[in-house]
């Protein structure tokens, strides 16, 4: 197995020595994305009968927007709003470590199955939470899972209000 999907295979285990050996590898930042980039046409193969093919390169674009996105803010709230006494963190880290965590993604891949597609989904996504919220806690290096899930879970409030100015701006 290669090197690539063995980490796969490792973050959708949630295993914590996954995410410390990303975060300290600075050459995996292409790994991360090409996990990103993976997750993204997963899901839009997932909604191929409701979004076309259109919509499996919409969802890899997406879904390395968001990645990027996601990482500055839980990188800030994490350093900045929330940080522990050890936190030590770079950008680089988070996005080494949140691109492994979309691993169980691929998961929604099996979307493309129309009486399924909703419990796919919720269950991919719920496996990606809980993988990110394992990396945010090791990029991070927090002494408690419930401190990641804090970061995570203030992210997830602040998204949509960010995603939202745009739309604001321009009076849409």
């Amino acid at each position: 197995m290669s090197r690539f999907v063995d980490r796969m295979v490792r973050a959708a285990r949630l295993d914590p020595s996954l995410f410390e050996e990303v975060e300290a590898d600075e050459h995996a930042l292409g790994q991360a994305m090409a996990a990103v980039l993976l997750f993204g046409l997963a899901g839009g193969l997932g909604t191929l009968s409701l979004a076309g093919v259109r919509g499996l390169f919409a969802g890899a674009l997406l879904a390395l927007a968001g990645w990027f996105l996601w990482a500055n803010l839980v990188y800030w709230i994490g350093t900045r709003l929330l940080p522990e006494r050890q936190t030590d963190a770079d950008l680089g880290q988070l996005l080494r470590t949140i691109g492994f965590s979309s691993s169980p993604g691929l998961l929604l891949a099996l979307g493309v199955i129309p009486p399924i597609r909703f419990a796919v989904f919720a269950a991919g996504l719920l496996w990606m939470l809980a993988a990110m919220v394992v990396a945010v806690r090791h990029a991070l290096d927090y002494s408690s899972t419930r401190r990641a899930l804090e970061v995570c879970l203030i992210g997830w409030l602040v998204l949509p209000l960010l995603l939202s100015v745009p739309f604001i701006i321009l009076g849409r």
